[in-house]
């Protein structure tokens, strides 16, 4: 399996919308934490405001990860106004190492 980085960047002004779907987000993300390395929201420059969503996943393709990622209640409630779906090698760090 490979190592795949989500960066979801939310629709402006979408706060709502995402504070709506929050549980449901999170119980859909809970199921996948065998193959989850690390998942957590992005926030505006004042800290507290939610801005995204970053996830770091195995999965066994580029495409396996992006169909998945369809799944996510967020996704399917129009919450993201970019969705960036890379390759990712983990080099340094180790998962809630500063949360």
């Amino acid at each position: 399996m490979a190592t795949f980085m989500l960066y979801c960047l939310d629709k402006p002004g979408a706060g709502a919308l995402r504070l709506e779907h929050r549980p449901a987000h999170l119980d859909w993300v809970r199921q996948f934490e065998d193959r989850i390395a690390m998942a957590g929201p992005l926030f505006a420059d004042d800290g507290e405001t939610f801005a995204g969503s970053v996830i770091v996943i195995e999965g066994e393709s580029l495409a396996a990860v992006r169909a998945w990622s369809t799944g996510d209640p967020y996704a399917r409630a129009g919450l993201f106004e970019r969705v960036d779906i890379r390759p990712f090698k983990w080099i340094l760090g180790q998962a809630g190492g500063l949360g």
